[in-house]
């Protein structure tokens, strides 16, 4: 897989998911927390505080032994990494000339102590990392991770920490209606008109928008046609009701809304006559949260939102049951993924789970 192509994934470790950086061993001149900040990192050359220059990122004293730094990130959501960018962005002369990253499996809400105990597994040996680069790395390693521990070698400063990937669902929460779409339980966008000023992959996020920079809005449409997004379903299932958000989109929200889905079990995905209407074309209002009951749909994997002409959205929500399908499937996928030690732990706790 390429760099552009395990980008497009998910961020696994992204703060909006619940993501936390819960222990480093040295942090002395920049905070840990700012790995996993969202937003690009940032560099004002006359910035100094009392421990030196101000960075965006996180940074560890100068060495003076043969060790090397760490940072422990818990996954906001679990699942397996496909590839990791280790940003050094601004960090010309102190970062670190090697990275390395591990992965561990965790059950329940461990301390940090019992983390640092943990069966770590190698996902990225240690490698060559540049200065003022968002290195790369494609991680090959299949099975499904609660945490990750990157470390710098000697010591240096790191600005931002990806780790894109796909979420894997953990069966034993399946039960009853969940919000088939949300990027919390593995929707995620696969498709999109026009993400000028914001991608729509934000209106998966969980919780409600806290500004109209949290949704998604694209440019103003000057001729014909319509802007839409398609995402891919957590797993597949049969709809409920929707919820259309445009909380803070006043100005700038669509005139009119509708949504399409698909079951690519048994359909082409680029095959338009394959798509069902699931809510028709109806008006929606300014920063309104809006509600549909959808009675009688089939099972999906996929939905297609349209917007008419053009405009923003803060939240869209889908809430469903998988089907019987998708749930052995999820089940499945979940227990192949885990590593051995994680499964032995289960089978020893709870009989029969990998059966869950």
């Amino acid at each position: 897989m390429t760099t552009q192509d395990f980008t497009a994934l998910p961020d696994l470790a992204m703060r909006a998911l619940g993501a936390s950086v819960s222990a480093a061993n040295d942090e002395l001149f920049a905070e840990r927390e700012n790995l996993i900040r969202p937003e690009a990192p940032r560099f004002d050359p006359s910035e100094f505080g009392h421990k030196g220059k101000v960075y965006d990122g996180w940074e560890t004293r100068r060495r003076r032994d043969d060790g090397h730094d760490y940072a422990i990130v818990r996954l906001g959501t679990p699942g397996v990494i496909h590839g990791i960018i280790v940003d050094t962005a601004y960090f010309k002369g102190n970062y670190p000339p090697f990275v390395s990253v591990e992965a561990a499996s965790i059950e329940g809400y461990p301390s940090v102590e019992e983390v640092m105990k943990a069966d770590w597994h190698s996902i990225v040996d240690k490698s060559p990392a540049a200065g003022d680069t968002a290195n790369a790395y494609p991680v090959a390693d299949r099975h499904r991770w609660t945490h990750v521990r990157l470390s710098i070698y000697p010591d240096g400063g790191v600005a931002r920490l990806r780790v894109h990937g796909e979420v894997v669902l953990d069966p034993r929460f399946l039960g009853g209606t969940l919000d088939l779409l949300a990027a919390e339980n593995g929707g995620r966008l696969v498709a999109a008109s026009d993400a000028f000023y914001a991608s729509p992959a934000n209106i998966i996020l969980p919780g409600r928008a806290r500004n109209m920079g949290e949704g998604w809005e694209n440019a103003r449409r000057r001729g014909g046609g319509n802007d839409f997004a398609v995402f891919a379903l957590a797993a597949a299932g049969r709809p409920r009701y929707v919820e259309i958000d445009t909380g803070y989109y006043v100005g700038n929200a669509p005139g009119w809304a509708r949504l399409s889905t698909i079951d690519t079990r048994a359909a082409d995905i680029n095959d338009d006559g394959a798509w069902a209407e699931l809510l028709p074309r109806v008006a929606v209002q300014p920063d309104t949260r809006h509600r549909f009951v959808v009675d009688g749909a089939g099972s999906a994997t996929h939905l297609r939102l349209d917007v008419y002409p053009d405009g923003g959205l803060s939240r869209l929500r889908l809430f469903g049951d998988l089907d019987s399908q998708a749930l052995a499937e999820a089940r499945q996928t979940w227990w192949d993924a885990l590593p051995s030690s994680h499964q032995a732990l289960i089978r020893d706790q709870a009989p029969g789970a990998s059966d869950a």
